[in-house]
């Protein structure tokens, strides 16, 4: 049976939005539809997709802020630009952020299938990796299934540990903003939330201590960074 190419689509237009989302399922894609930029990127963390199809104008993180965070976690993720503008301006600066095509509204059904067929030609390989096994010194951690392992020891995280850890190790080495992980995973960034995640990182500590080459230390004022030797990387 063959998998179907999972399509994130930001719109915040609705009725634009489920309309475009409806068309793709009918030409056989996996679609999935959000409505602003920050449930488009908690989406794009929770699950992998072949292509990002993202409105320019929108709420609470408009499409090039939400490029930027897509790729810093994912580079060379194929992008799709839609917008109601048609400023050279807007087109450079997306195309500079690494988009792959842009396209002005209002624009064909037909004519967006035909360029997300030809970005996925070029840029999705016949073998897609949808891996979510990260590999951190002697640990392994299954994101989808939520397990840490180190040696024959499994240990199953929470959700949100799950989710925390899978932020840090997309960061790995480098600062993770606390309010992102705040808007990504508690949705607000509010002072009970902020504590709730403290306590989060707390336990991550505990879970990865076998490992005494692997720290997650406090950046102040500012976030965490998980410190890998090597890095992490994905199988």
């Amino acid at each position: 049976m063959e998998t179907k190419l999972r399509i994130l689509l930001c719109e915040d237009d609705e009725s634009l939005g489920m309309l475009l989302r409806d068309y793709l399922q009918a030409k056989g894609y996996d679609a999935e539809l959000f409505l602003d930029g920050e449930a488009g990127y908690r989406g794009f963390m929770k699950a992998h997709y072949d292509l990002c199809v993202l409105d320019v104008m929108m709420p609470k993180k408009d499409g090039f802020e939400l490029a930027k965070d897509i790729l810093s976690v994912k580079p060379g993720t194929p992008i799709i630009f839609l917008t109601a503008k048609n400023l050279k301006e807007d087109i450079i600066e997306g195309f500079k952020l690494g988009a792959d095509d842009y396209l002005t509204k209002p624009f064909s059904m037909d004519e967006l299938v035909f360029r997300m067929e030809a970005v996925l030609r070029r840029t999705v390989s016949k073998k897609p990796t949808t891996s979510t096994v990260f590999r951190l010194g002697k640990f392994v951690f299954d994101s989808k299934r939520q397990i840490l392992s180190i040696g024959d020891e499994q240990k199953k995280l929470t959700t949100k540990e799950s989710e925390l850890l899978t932020m840090l190790c997309n960061h790995a080495n480098e600062v993770l903003q606390r309010e992102l992980a705040l808007k990504t995973i508690w949705i607000d960034d509010n002072y009970f939330n902020a504590r709730s995640m403290d306590v989060y990182i707390t336990k991550l500590r505990k879970h990865l201590r076998a490992d005494e080459s692997i720290e997650i230390n406090n950046v102040h004022g500012k976030g965490y960074r998980l410190i890998v030797p090597g890095g992490t990387y994905m199988e």
